[in-house]
Parts: structure tokens; sequence; C-alpha cells
């Protein structure tokens, strides 16, 4: 884990980002890739003489997996925090979706967990559990556990996440509660 900027400050600043990351990630991305790759590879360079039905399906086939893993994982390499007066939003991957803002107006309370885990949530990703909640897993490590109003909660791994939690804390004082529209 990094140190983040705004760790010691005792002033909150105006907008507080963070940031977790999964290297592991990209190793399945380059999976994903070498599956397209290999789609392309039968599809350019067959010599394949059983028919076009299997070659098609192959190619088809490979390309479709490979996709699907590439761009499943790239959207889970990281996640993005920023919180700031009114609002915090989580942004995952290089596109930034999934993509979720709650106003601090619909936040009960939060909440620092030291241990968050993709084996907690059923794996890496956008994840939601009945029992537990809703929370965005991109890595094994500290988190931050949001309390809303209407009785839910979103769990968000990110680095530094204690000093998440005081800068959340510190803006829900001044902030008149209120349930989720």
């Amino acid at each position: 884990m990094r140190d983040h900027p705004h760790a010691d400050d005792t002033a909150h600043p105006e907008v507080w980002t963070g940031r977790a990351t999964n290297r592991v990630q990209w190793l399945l991305a380059l999976v994903g890739a070498a599956c397209m790759a290999l789609g392309i590879e039968l599809a350019v360079d067959s010599a394949w003489t059983s028919g076009v039905a299997p070659l098609a399906m192959s190619v088809v086939g490979c390309i479709a997996a490979g996709l699907l893993v590439l761009f499943g994982t790239l959207a889970f390499v990281h996640v993005d925090l920023k919180l700031d007066k009114e609002s915090l939003e989580v942004r995952c991957g290089h596109m930034g979706l999934p993509r979720r803002r709650i106003p601090l107006s619909h936040v009960a309370g939060a909440d620092f967990t030291a241990l968050v885990t993709p084996r907690h949530w059923g794996g890496w990703g956008y994840r939601w559990r009945p029992e537990k909640g809703t929370a965005v897993v991109v890595r094994r490590g500290e988190g931050i556990v949001l309390r809303l109003w209407d009785g839910h909660t979103f769990t968000i791994t990110v680095d530094n996440a204690e000093s998440a939690v005081r800068v959340i804390r510190a803006r829900l004082r001044t902030i008149t509660p209120g349930p989720a529209a």
C-alpha cells in the first residue's frame, strides 16, 4: 500500500482522493488478450479441413472469451475514490465504469475495516450480497464501510482508508442527514 498525500493533515482537504490497485488483474487481462490473439490467428492462418462451421465457432469463441476476460478484468484493475463536501464518488477501471455517486446526506456513518478480501465478497469487482450489502473490491486489504440511511452498506477497498473515514466523519458532522430518495 502506498502513502496517501493527505494522511496526516489535521485540516481536511476540499477534495480527498484515494485509489486501490490490483496488479494481478493485468495478468488476467493478458490471458484475455492471448485468447483474442488465438482467435485472430485461427481466422487468418487456419489449415482446418473439417469445414467452415467449426472454424467460425472457434474464432468467434476465442475472440468473445478474450474480449470478456480482457474488458472484465481491466474494469477492475483499480478503483478511484473522490470525496468532496457533498458526495462520495467511486469509479472503477480506466473508463471509470461502473461508477457510483453517493451524496453524503445519504450516509449515516463510516467505519474503517482493516481487511476486505475478494473471498468475503465472492471475487473481485462490483459485488452485492444480501447479508453484507454492496462492495467494490479490487484487492485484499483495508477499506471503508459506509452505513447508509436506508439500512444498506457500501464497502470500498482503498489505500489509506482510515484517513478517508476521518474525512467522511468530519463532513457528516456538518450535513443534515436524510434517507435516500
